[in-house]
């Protein structure tokens, strides 16, 4: 049986419009330079823009793979804690936050795992491996990395990606998924590191 090789990729610096600035480009040019070596087939990315210009940015350096959207990589929030499960730092994040949005959040994350979070079809690769590239946002990384680690819902919130950081994911049939790497960085020069990471600058 296959593997798949699922490499989550927070898309690069944006600007307050959702736009990627110069910065977000280099930034993802710099993960397809890495990722460049890797035998990738395809490149999904979520809809929206900052996203989509990152795809397009790193896809120029795979160029065996095949570039599409999919509409489960957009940014959402996956699962609004009840209140018994309401870590207080967050109470206010979700204030005003209804029930028909937070079902809206949860289905578009079991979606996410549907699609992405499983080990090769054989029917369809056989025994080959799988290397893919999601290209999303924070929320959506932080979602699959719960869920690799079986982790309770609400452990979703506080699992941050700096921008175009690496996270990498493999899914075998009968076994859990295993978190081969989280939040790496090695690929970007010191002065690209850690934007859009909450919190002060890191080392």
């Amino acid at each position: 049986m296959g593997t798949r090789h699922l490499y989550l990729v927070r898309h690069g610096a944006a600007d307050a419009f959702g736009e990627l600035t110069a910065v977000g480009r280099r930034q993802s040019r710099l993960v397809g330079e890495r990722l460049a070596r890797v035998p990738v087939t395809a490149v999904w990315h979520s809809p929206l823009p900052r996203a989509a210009a990152s795809a397009r940015e790193l896809a120029r350096y795979l160029p065996q793979a095949r570039t599409s959207e999919a509409a489960e990589l957009v940014d959402h929030v996956p699962y609004v804690p009840p209140h018994d499960e309401m870590p207080r730092s967050w109470a206010g994040f979700f204030d005003g936050w209804d029930e028909a949005e937070a079902s809206a959040g949860r289905r578009t994350a079991d979606a996410l795992v549907a699609r992405f979070a499983s080990a090769p079809d054989p029917a369809v690769h056989g025994s080959d491996d799988v290397h893919e590239v999601l290209v999303t946002h924070d929320y959506p990384i932080a979602w699959l990395v719960r869920h690799a680690l079986d982790a309770p819902p609400a452990r979703w919130l506080g699992l941050s990606s700096a921008n175009a950081a690496l996270t990498l994911v493999e899914y075998r049939a009968g076994l859990p998924p295993t978190l081969v790497v989280l939040n790496d960085m090695a690929h970007l020069p010191t002065a690209l590191r850690w934007t859009g990471f909450p919190g002060p600058a890191r080392p």
